[in-house]
């Protein structure tokens, strides 16, 4: 585990340093100024779109998911782990100030993740099962032409291996991590059978995955749709009543955010270094947060059952806002409320202990901690279930239908494997990985972005394109 963890450092030191952050960031911007801002000027038009219709009866066809469907089940993947624990990890490293940097790579990020979204309905196609498949590989293969398919198989690798980080190990670890804080909580003897509980919970997770899993894109769909505003809703109110409750020093966190983005010094008291440390932090979580850039997302959205790539291009768009502006912003704003800066210990890497804490200053300690134990566990749940679907894609990509099967066995077995693993390795591998696989579809953006600029064009010049129809 110790050569694993020296390798992993070297590589992930290179894949999030200085030109990843960079690389992300200018792909973001030049998408927004391609589009002429179109996450911006196209919002209220993109809400109404999305949620605005998400309790519309929508029917699907076999192979495909409804356009909701499809948006949960990409939403199941990216409200996952990084909106809790990731988002405590950014502000105990990276102190407050991270938290402008997460916003600013996710309003650049509704840009990214609107044009993958869009490109993935553009160039998707139908498997041997009659499923709609898409994402990064297709696109790149059929949007840049066969000479380019090495890129796509590039991606596919790190995307199929990625799944077993990002989508299993760290979900796993931290569903563990959750419901033993919340145990221990309530029955203090547990601490001494951790090792057991940690199994049991395992098995369990294990066998929720197996059966939803095994059972294909339309039942992943089917329970994303039913999970993902269940545990939004639950975990929104719970951190909005800590807010209302510490309303008054709402003001200075903000202030604390804006200084502390330029000089995390003044504000930690020197236990967080340089800017550069606040900005990594900021954007490397908010990146695995809402995984804008990583091409993960389009591969859900590819099953919808829209056909006109800009309507779903839009829940892109939502999606970040939803992930990242919203449920990002509350972890934050409740860690930095409700907690001194002693309990969040800057320097360190801060553990869902610090949000139960956070959210029992108003529901006391028990009730804190199983709110993050039931809201972490069903986010995390549901990001293997939408990674799993995923790493399903890429390996099929790579091996064909045959490697599907395989593929889903081994990856429910792992859950198992997972919770035995070191969390922080865990969280290491699956960020090495995340920057891996956004260095392909990075590059295939920046060079397929004029379709992008086309498809948005002729949607809004329709007469159906909304209030910059062509007159």
């Amino acid at each position: 585990m110790e050569l694993v963890a020296k390798i992993n450092g070297a590589i992930n030191g290179v894949v999030w340093g200085v030109p990843m952050l960079v690389l992300l960031m200018a792909c973001g911007v030049v998408l927004t100024v391609a589009l002429k801002g179109v996450q911006f000027r196209k919002f209220g038009y993109a809400m109404k779109n999305t949620i605005g219709k998400m309790f519309k009866k929508t029917e699907a066809k076999a192979g495909e998911v409804t356009p909701f469907q499809a948006l949960t089940t990409a939403l199941a993947a990216t409200v996952g782990t990084g909106n809790v624990a990731g988002i405590t990890a950014a502000i105990t490293l990276g102190g407050a100030g991270s938290m402008l940097w997460l916003w600013v790579s996710a309003l650049l990020g509704m840009a990214t993740k609107y044009s993958e979204v869009t490109l993935a309905v553009r160039y998707r196609e139908k498997n041997e099962k009659g499923d709609w498949v898409g994402g990064p590989m297709y696109y790149i293969t059929n949007g840049l032409g066969k000479n380019w398919k090495w890129l796509a198989v590039i991606f596919a690798i790190f995307g199929g291996l990625a799944s077993f980080g990002i989508g299993n190990a760290t979900q796993v670890q931290s569903i563990i991590s959750s419901c033993n804080t919340a145990i221990q909580a309530f029955f203090p003897a547990a601490a001494d059978h951790v090792q057991t509980i940690n199994i049991v919970l395992a098995v369990i997770v294990m066998i929720i995955v197996g059966v939803v899993l095994i059972g294909g894109i339309k039942r992943i769909g089917s329970v994303t749709e039913k999970l993902v505003p269940v545990m939004a809703v639950v975990y929104i109110v719970s951190c909005l009543i800590v807010l209302i409750c510490n309303i008054t020093k709402i003001p200075s966190v903000i202030v604390m955010i804006f200084e502390g983005a330029f000089s995390p010094r003044a504000v930690t008291g020197g236990a967080v270094g340089s800017a550069i440390m606040a900005l990594t932090w900021g954007v490397k979580r908010g990146v695995f947060s809402n995984e804008a850039g990583l091409g993960s997302a389009p591969m859900a959205h590819a099953a919808t059952s829209e056909t006109d790539p800009v309507k779903q291009g839009l829940y892109g768009i939502f999606e970040v806002f939803m992930d990242t502006i919203v449920i990002c912003t509350l972890t934050g704003l409740t860690l930095l409320v409700a907690l001194t800066p002693e309990q969040l210990n800057y320097g360190t890497q801060g553990s869902t202990a610090l949000n139960a804490a956070a959210l029992g200053t108003v529901f006391g300690a028990k009730a804190g901690s199983l709110i993050i134990a039931i809201g972490l566990s069903l986010f995390a749940l549901s990001t293997v279930l939408s990674w799993g679907l995923y790493g399903c894609r890429c390996w099929e990509y790579l091996l064909g239908s045959k490697a599907i099967r395989p593929y889903q066995v081994i990856f429910t077995l792992l859950v198992v494997v997972s919770s035995l693993l070191s969390l922080q390795l865990a969280w290491d591998i699956a960020d090495t990985l995340n920057g891996l696989m956004a260095i392909p579809n990075l590059i295939a953006l920046l060079f397929l972005f004029p379709v992008v600029v086309k498809l948005t064009k002729e949607h809004f010049e329709k007469p159906s394109g909304g209030k910059s129809k062509k007159k």
